[in-house]
């Protein structure tokens, strides 16, 4: 990892962002100048900053919350938001979540992050309108603070390390908030208690915007057009059974929410609908492609949209509106972590 400079308090930003960006940081947009107090603030009330927390892919750096800082102050982000940023950046780390390939691969898989419980709102992010968009320093800070450090930290650079073939705009930031309700939270599904504070970190292998079926008004009218983007995204991988062992998570706008669950469909359920009838459309497509292209039939039950259908994951986020978003975990093969944040 390159050393990271502190620049003088009148240093000029334009300037600061062309030398950082030649030395190998930053992701090409305008940056906050690195001072000593600009640090020093982020940095304030950590306990151990120099520890270090793992090395980082792909030339293994050393992840430091002081290092991490440097990059949040570099992306812009809220100061409260750091614990979030270095819980996201440690549960990259684990092995399953296979940082070392998403940053080095030809593909285009982004690090996405879901921030779950009330430090999302005390960090000033949204879970509402927008959220994976623009307007909202907490959620593209935190996004933008998490790529930034892996990327730096990691040594990934484009077209040296970093060899994807054309990229994508979420490796800039991908990152909301997970609403309170009506669902439990992803962090409660996965064992770490009610309205815990928590992270997860998502190989996201693209962004589908998915609409409910036309008249929606049954559970089966909103989700059948995600299972069949599901299908899709599994088809586009090129062999379709790559997904068997991945992951699709599922942005459910709180409307659609609210409406499946006064008809009784809790997570679990859509969850399963979603596995089932996904898998279901994948087979039949992969064995019409087959048929067409002269190519061995797959056998039925080799494909599927996913692992499991634990492995579908609905988070209840957006504002007004039935528009619902489908992130497909990269094919490369990613999982997914989730983490409590923890003082530090």
């Amino acid at each position: 990892m390159p050393d990271l400079p502190l620049f003088p308090d009148a240093a000029d930003p334009a300037a600061v962002a062309a030398d950082l960006l030649a030395a190998g940081h930053g992701d090409g947009l305008p940056v906050v100048p690195p001072t000593a107090a600009r640090l020093d603030a982020m940095l304030a009330g950590a306990a151990d900053p120099d520890a270090v927390l793992g090395q980082v892919p792909p030339l293994f750096g050393e992840l430091t919350v002081r290092a991490v800082a440097w990059y949040a102050v570099l992306a812009g982000c809220p100061r409260p938001a750091l614990p979030v940023v270095v819980a996201a950046c440690r549960a990259a780390l684990e092995p399953g979540f296979n940082l070392l390939g998403l940053a080095t691969t030809t593909g285009a898989p982004a690090v996405g992050v879901l921030v779950h419980g009330p430090v999302a709102r005390r960090v000033g992010m949204t879970s509402g309108a927008g959220g994976l968009g623009t307007g909202n320093a907490g959620n593209a800070g935190v996004g933008r603070a998490v790529s930034l450090a892996l990327a730096g930290i990691g040594g990934a650079r484009a077209g040296l390390t970093d060899m994807a073939t054309i990229g994508s705009p979420a490796k800039y930031t991908c990152c909301t908030a997970e609403a309170p309700r009506p669902l439990p939270s992803l962090a409660q599904r996965r064992g770490l208690g009610v309205d815990v504070d928590a992270v997860t970190v998502v190989g996201v292998g693209g962004l589908v915007e998915v609409l409910p079926g036309e008249g929606y008004r049954e559970p089966p009218s909103v989700l059948g057009p995600a299972a069949a983007a599901m299908a899709g995204a599994a088809m586009a991988a090129g062999d379709p059974g790559r997904f068997r062992d991945g992951e699709q998570f599922l942005l459910l706008p709180p409307e659609l929410a609210a409406l499946l669950g006064e008809q009784g469909w809790g997570a679990d359920r859509m969850a399963g609908f979603l596995f089932e009838q996904g898998s279901a459309l994948l087979r039949a497509s992969a064995s019409a492609l087959a048929f067409r292209a002269g190519l061995p039939a797959y056998a039925a039950g080799d494909l599927r949209v996913a692992a499991s259908a634990d492995d579908v994951r609905v988070v209840v986020t957006g504002g007004a509106g039935g528009k619902m978003a489908l992130l497909p975990t990269w094919a490369g093969g990613s999982r997914s972590v989730t983490a409590a944040v923890r003082p530090l």
